[in-house]
């Protein structure tokens, strides 16, 4: 018999402060994109107030329901995450995720790995680096 005091027990339903992170993400990139929450709930099937509650972390989010979102807000479903402690942070790695992390960054991700002409992607380099000095 379990002599685990049922208030100390952890329920399967109970929200963690990850829960709170994950919404707290959802939140922010709802807010950047300047969606409101009846929109982005509309376009994954769930009400504003559900909406709501996933982004105050007060209701769990499922998996298909988080892969929608992530859709919806044009991010890999990671994004919603913590970085794992122990993953090593290479400079490639920094840039890629950086690049990885706006839907413009990844539109010009795409499109430059499209580009055939090598002197056409160093003449876009050139001009992205004087570009960002600039800025």
């Amino acid at each position: 018999m379990d002599t685990t005091d049922a208030t100390t027990r952890k329920t399967a339903r109970a929200v963690e402060p990850l829960d709170v992170l994950v919404g707290a993400r959802i939140m922010a990139r709802r807010t950047a994109l300047g969606l409101s929450q009846t929109v982005l709930g509309e376009m994954v099937g769930v009400s504003c107030q559900q909406l709501q509650k996933y982004e105050g972390g007060k209701n769990r989010i499922s998996a298909a329901r988080l892969h929608r979102l992530a859709i919806a807000l044009g991010l890999p479903v990671e994004a919603f995450f913590p970085d794992r402690p122990n993953e090593s942070a290479t400079p490639e790695l920094v840039v890629i995720r950086s690049l990885a992390a706006t839907a413009e960054g990844r539109a010009m991700a795409d499109g430059f790995s499209r580009i055939d002409d090598r002197a056409v992607r160093q003449a876009l380099t050139r001009l992205v680096e004087v570009l960002a000095r600039a800025a």
